[in-house]
């Protein structure tokens, strides 16, 4: 049984945090974002106060990539542990460093992320001593100085946790026991291009969705349980009616990209998006 292990510090709280992604990190005036932003150069839209003065319009205003970002915690982390408090309008000498930071604890804290899931997952039990010491060790680098996580590397470190979120996968996706004589499309699958594909209906129980382009597809009322999504691109994906209940390794940020309504079904540590509340057409 899947439980809400997600410990709140790995949620983003804007409260406390300096309007890092604001100001960090770049983006490319596209669908998801009306204007060109280099990093390092705060948003047009951010206030003294650190707050955004079109937060309940980022959509309707052209920004839905910043209704998809995820921090996973690590912008009040760098905030108010890493630098103590000390903003970077009143410290403006440690502006360059904390940004170049802010990308680095985000990556650390959304690899915690995955790995506190897996260890409220019952399938995950006979690995939940490593699952265990790699948060603790993983939280660790992330509570070290800024010199320090700066030297990190973090790419080897995202192998070792890789590891066990796949034999973390392994062990969910086999408990899926599919109608015989069933067979799933080859197409679908870990790192499959489904831009825009046809799936309203599917049973996706126990598919491996790892990476896989899932931008534009049709997902309605699709089973979507046991799946493994860690990565899937969701944006505009359809997911009304859709049960994601029992799926794994699913972010807010992916379900912030997609398109949803009040009949989808999301695992309980997830909330349901503003924008789905009217959705329904």
């Amino acid at each position: 049984m899947k439980k809400n292990s997600i410990p709140n510090h790995l949620r983003s709280d804007c409260e406390n945090c300096f309007g890092l992604c604001c100001v960090a990190l770049p983006y490319a005036k596209s669908a998801d974002f009306a204007v060109n932003k280099e990093g390092g150069t705060p948003c047009s839209n951010l206030q003294a106060d650190f707050r955004c003065m079109i937060h309940n319009q980022l959509r309707e205003k052209g920004f839905r990539g910043c209704v998809a970002y995820e921090c996973f915690g690590a912008g009040q982390k760098v905030s108010q542990v890493t630098y103590g408090g000390k903003d970077w309008r009143d410290y403006p000498a440690t502006a360059k460093e904390m940004f170049e930071i802010l990308p680095r604890m985000q990556q650390l804290h959304e690899m915690l992320y995955y790995l506190n899931e897996a260890v409220g997952l019952d399938e995950a039990s006979p690995i939940f001593e490593d699952l265990q010491a790699t948060v603790e060790e993983t939280e660790s680098l992330t509570n070290q100085s800024s010199e320090s996580i700066l030297s990190l590397d973090i790419p080897a470190h995202r192998v070792k946790v890789n590891e066990l979120l796949l034999r973390t996968s392994e062990r969910v996706r086999a408990k899926v026991n599919l109608k015989k004589n069933q067979k799933r499309n080859n197409k679908i699958g870990k790192g499959s291009d489904l831009i825009g594909a046809k799936l309203r209906g599917a049973d996706l129980r126990g598919a491996n969705l790892r990476g896989a382009l899932l931008i534009a597809a049709d997902l309605r009322e699709c089973d979507l349980r046991a799946a493994d999504l860690i990565g899937a691109d969701f944006r505009d994906a359809d997911l009304r009616g859709a049960d994601l209940s029992g799926s794994i390794f699913l972010t807010q940020a992916q379900v912030n990209a997609a398109r949803g309504d009040i009949h989808t079904k999301l695992p309980v540590s997830l909330r349901m998006p503003s924008h789905w509340l009217n959705s329904g057409k």
